[in-house]
């Protein structure tokens, strides 16, 4: 039995290494917190979009929206026993502070990896790469708004997280990772396609063939069973065996953007969706307008947004116009991708979208809220308490991730994915994973739906994370002896070191070793 003085040395050396490691992030982490202490104390109850009141109909229902998946009402319904609207705001911004330490985790992993005799140092990189996502005051008045961008934002980064923690990927990595992406696109489709990222990642991280192969059936089949679940529950409300019965409109919004009759030559059933002109109001965008605006075309088809016909006619309108003008198709794209980047904002796609994307000075309430949130009494009301309000208005003025900044973290990021495009590296797998989440979160709205600020805030931790992968030497795949060129598992035996070689070259596992680009690893004990 260790002696008492032996068992406080050790723990209080335990304790001063942790300290050392990890005391610039705890800083960093308490003021996080009280931070969105003050906002909850400022905005106690839920701010509302556009969106929220099919979110929370959904919710109460406890069916799926027509229109767009539900993964969002679910975790609503889920807090509604509360019934108090403060739980759901305490719950993303939980979500929003858990994001912040997973970046943090990933790259303090990563820079202990590459620099195991300075427990110091990895700390310094990790924090702040992790400062954005926490103190970004876009992305906490998110955590405020009863919608889904919180949730979709912290489910992505945990996927990410899952796929990059392991040494080697295993079938528990591809079950999680294919859970959380499920998870992610069931509450948003633009987090459909980011599977094909995830699966690239674990292949890029080959760990074998029966760990790679085991990871890849997993994430297959985690991925697949939530999706057949969620469009069985859908057939049973919507008499359709699919995730939403608009799935052409968003795409044809998108294309309102530069479609030009004169161009196409639409068929006579087609002719009623050509882009009304003129405009009544041009501050609205044309996407907005042709969707949500008596101008739209579902004003005068049968069903509306909503209905079999107007999803039919919307999917060959797109069709048709992407085919015939694919090259202003593409200009639109790279147009409001460049949106992201830009210093300020501008009132887009409406001049009443920014501003909800902004802690309000006042509070508004209209009869259909009222109605929607009476299950919750009093505590459903928007609510603004001073002076914490004004504090956090004040906060959001100075406070947040510009464009360029953004646009900076990527190229970082892309840097160092070039840097890494050999084999030896698995062509930059722990950079190019996050670096290509960040990218396509960016561009997907741009090319599938129509650009708003509220897209460009989930990329930022994928931007922060991949910069600061992109920093650390050597991120990159290690092989233990078990996962090398050996067919029968085992490794070659080291040549031993000759005695004047210096510590860093000892190939025995008692110092770090460098590979052919200087990059230093860290020890693989046997």
């Amino acid at each position: 039995m260790i002696p008492h003085p032996l068992l406080y040395r050790s723990i209080g050396r335990a304790a001063g290494r942790f300290a050392t490691a990890h005391l610039l992030f705890a800083a960093v982490l308490a003021g996080a917190i009280a931070l969105r202490v003050v906002a909850a104390r400022g905005y106690p109850s839920l701010l509302w979009g556009g969106d929220s009141p099919g979110y929370l109909d959904a919710a109460l229902k406890f069916r799926p929206h027509i229109g767009r998946p539900s993964g969002y009402s679910v975790f609503l319904a889920a807090l509604r026993p509360f019934q108090d609207f403060s739980v759901v705001v305490l719950a993303q911004a939980a979500l929003g502070v858990a994001a912040g330490i997973l970046v943090y985790g990933v790259v303090w992993r990563a820079a202990r990896r590459a620099w195991p005799r300075r427990p110091w140092l990895p700390g310094l990189l990790a924090a702040p790469a992790a400062v954005p996502v926490l103190y970004d005051a876009n992305l906490i008045q998110a955590e405020h708004m009863l919608l889904a961008d919180s949730l979709f934002t912290f489910l992505l980064v945990a996927a990410v997280a899952v796929v990059l923690w392991p040494d080697r990927v295993s079938w528990w990595t591809g079950a999680l990772a294919g859970t959380l992406v499920a998870f992610a696109a069931l509450t948003r489709l633009a987090g459909l396609p980011l599977l094909a990222l995830v699966v690239l990642a674990l292949l890029l991280r080959w760990s074998g063939w029966r760990r790679t192969i085991a990871a890849l059936a997993a994430t297959a089949v985690t991925f697949t069973v939530p999706f057949v679940a969620y469009m069985n529950w859908f057939e049973d409300h919507w008499g359709a065996f699919a995730l939403t019965k608009a799935d052409n409109v968003w795409l044809y919004g998108r294309t309102t953007a530069f479609a030009d009759c004169a161009k196409l030559n639409p068929p006579p059933e087609l002719i009623v969706m050509c882009p009304r002109e003129p405009v009544a109001d041009p501050r609205i965008a044309p996407a907005f307008r042709a969707l949500w605006t008596q101008e739209s075309p579902f004003v005068y088809i049968p069903g509306g947004i909503y209905g079999d016909e107007g999803n039919e006619k919307a999917g060959k309108f797109a069709d048709l116009a992407i085919k015939k003008q694919f090259g202003d198709y593409l200009g639109v794209i790279l147009r409001d991708t460049l949106r992201s980047f830009e210093t300020g904002r501008e009132p887009y796609p409406t001049p009443w979208t920014e501003e909800n994307l902004r802690f309000p000075g006042g509070e508004t309430w209209t009869d259909e809220q009222e109605l929607l949130t009476a299950a919750y009494g009093e505590n459903g009301r928007a609510r603004v308490v001073e002076p914490q309000a004004a504090w956090m208005r004040a906060y959001q003025d100075r406070w947040y991730t510009p464009g360029p900044v953004v646009g900076g973290l990527l190229v970082v990021g892309l840097g160092g994915v070039l840097i890494r495009l050999r084999p030896r590296s698995r062509f930059g797998a722990p950079v190019l994973l996050p670096w290509s989440m960040a990218a396509a979160l960016v561009v997907i709205p741009a090319a599938t739906a129509d650009f708003d600020y509220r897209y460009l805030s989930p990329a930022i931790p994928f931007a922060c994370l991949a910069a600061a992968l992109a920093i650390v030497p050597g991120t990159r795949d290690r092989r233990t002896a078990a996962d090398g060129p050996a067919v029968d598992g085992s490794a070659a035996p080291a040549a031993p070191a000759p005695p004047d070689a210096p510590q860093d070259a000892r190939p025995d596992g008692s110092g770090p070793v460098t590979d052919e680009a200087g990059a230093r690893e860290a020890p693989v004990h046997g």
